[in-house]
């Protein structure tokens, strides 16, 4: 049987419609898969697991209610620590951005994710200002290419790529 963490958003949402499995149940497998891969793959710059799960339980609410929010209500999602996200600080991967600070709006792309209902689970990281080709950086460290650890994953995306790889948003 294939993983939950591993089906596609049309998968997932096909599954919701028809009640074989919940926006929890995969937003807990997309955890799992972001936590157990930390030291080895190193994508996220942090997970955001009990209000990824409170986003899980309101998505599996409206697919109970035969009301879905949007086109990937319930996908769990990430987003690069360039994009502002609502509630949380935006590091740009740097050392010289304060971590209190937290946005009230959304980037553009996230506002249009977060009306269609998808699940954001964490942030990803990013070399210092997305300023190169490769994902390292003062503030996160080397991220890894999830199917080769020796190899890098690229940039200046290469936190949001290895999630992807992962099945972890």
């Amino acid at each position: 049987m294939t993983e939950l963490a591993d089906l596609t958003a049309v998968q997932l949402v096909d599954g919701y419609r028809k009640g074989e499995f919940s926006p929890v149940d995969v937003t807990r497998a997309a955890l799992r898969r972001a936590e157990e891969s930390r030291p080895r793959v190193n994508a996220f710059v942090r997970v955001m697991a009990d209000s990824a799960l409170a986003q899980a339980e309101a998505s599996a609410e409206r697919w109970r209610r035969g009301a879905p929010q949007g086109l990937v209500d319930g996908v769990p999602v990430s987003v690069k620590d360039l994009l502002l996200l609502r509630g949380e600080p935006t590091l740009r991967g740097s050392l010289t951005v304060r971590h209190e600070g937290k946005w009230n709006e959304d980037a553009p792309s996230v506002a249009r994710l977060r009306e269609h209902g998808a699940v954001f689970i964490g942030r990803t990281t990013t070399p210092e200002f997305g300023w190169k080709g490769v994902t390292d950086g003062p503030q996160s460290g080397i991220t890894r290419n999830p199917h080769d650890p020796s190899r890098t994953s690229g940039g200046s995306s290469g936190g949001s790529a290895a999630a992807v790889a992962l099945g972890a948003g």
